[in-house]
Protein backbone atom coordinates (compact mmCIF):
# COMPACT_ATOMS: atom_id res chain seq x y z
CA UNK A 1 0.00 0.00 0.00
CA UNK A 2 1.09 3.53 -0.62
CA UNK A 3 0.35 4.77 2.91
CA UNK A 4 0.45 3.20 6.34
CA UNK A 5 -2.51 2.93 8.72
CA UNK A 6 -1.12 5.89 10.65
CA UNK A 7 -1.21 8.04 7.50
CA UNK A 8 -4.83 7.16 6.81
CA UNK A 9 -5.77 7.93 10.40
CA UNK A 10 -4.28 11.41 10.14
CA UNK A 11 -5.99 11.91 6.76
CA UNK A 12 -9.40 11.03 8.19
CA UNK A 13 -8.86 13.37 11.14
CA UNK A 14 -7.83 16.14 8.72
CA UNK A 15 -10.91 15.64 6.58
CA UNK A 16 -13.11 15.74 9.67
CA UNK A 17 -11.46 19.02 10.75
CA UNK A 18 -12.11 20.53 7.33
CA UNK A 19 -15.76 19.45 7.44
CA UNK A 20 -16.14 20.85 10.97
CA UNK A 21 -14.61 24.12 9.78
CA UNK A 22 -17.12 24.43 6.95
CA UNK A 23 -19.96 23.64 9.33
CA UNK A 24 -18.69 26.37 11.67
CA UNK A 25 -18.60 28.77 8.73
CA UNK A 26 -22.32 28.44 8.07
CA UNK A 27 -24.28 31.26 9.56
CA UNK A 28 -27.37 31.52 11.62
CA UNK A 29 -30.69 31.67 9.86
CA UNK A 30 -32.02 35.15 9.30
CA UNK A 31 -35.71 35.32 10.17
CA UNK A 32 -36.45 38.57 8.32
CA UNK A 33 -35.00 39.00 4.79
CA UNK A 34 -35.35 42.78 5.08
CA UNK A 35 -33.19 42.95 8.21
CA UNK A 36 -29.38 42.91 8.10
CA UNK A 37 -27.88 41.64 11.33
CA UNK A 38 -24.11 42.16 11.39
CA UNK A 39 -23.72 40.06 14.55
CA UNK A 40 -24.94 37.00 12.64
CA UNK A 41 -22.89 37.66 9.52
CA UNK A 42 -19.60 38.84 11.03
CA UNK A 43 -19.36 36.67 14.12
CA UNK A 44 -16.07 35.41 15.59
CA UNK A 45 -17.01 31.85 14.72
CA UNK A 46 -17.45 32.57 11.00
CA UNK A 47 -14.67 35.07 10.44
CA UNK A 48 -11.87 33.73 12.66
CA UNK A 49 -12.50 30.29 14.15
CA UNK A 50 -13.75 28.46 11.05
CA UNK A 51 -10.82 29.43 8.78
CA UNK A 52 -8.34 28.46 11.51
CA UNK A 53 -9.98 25.03 11.86
CA UNK A 54 -9.97 24.55 8.07
CA UNK A 55 -6.29 25.51 7.83
CA UNK A 56 -5.46 23.13 10.67
CA UNK A 57 -7.21 20.35 8.75
CA UNK A 58 -5.29 21.17 5.56
CA UNK A 59 -1.97 21.25 7.43
CA UNK A 60 -2.82 17.89 8.99
CA UNK A 61 -3.57 16.51 5.52
CA UNK A 62 -0.17 17.67 4.24
CA UNK A 63 1.49 16.14 7.30
CA UNK A 64 -0.34 12.84 6.72
CA UNK A 65 0.82 12.71 3.11
CA UNK A 66 4.44 13.55 3.93
CA UNK A 67 4.63 11.27 6.98
CA UNK A 68 6.96 8.40 6.09
CA UNK A 69 5.63 4.89 6.44
CA UNK A 70 7.19 2.72 9.12
CA UNK A 71 9.78 0.31 7.76
CA UNK A 72 8.40 -3.17 8.48
CA UNK A 73 11.65 -4.93 7.59
CA UNK A 74 13.49 -3.27 10.51
CA UNK A 75 11.23 -4.82 13.17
Amino acid sequence: MLFDRRNYTFMIIGILLIIIGFILMTGERNTDPNEWDTEKVYSFRQITLAPIVILAGLILEIYAILLPAKDKSAT
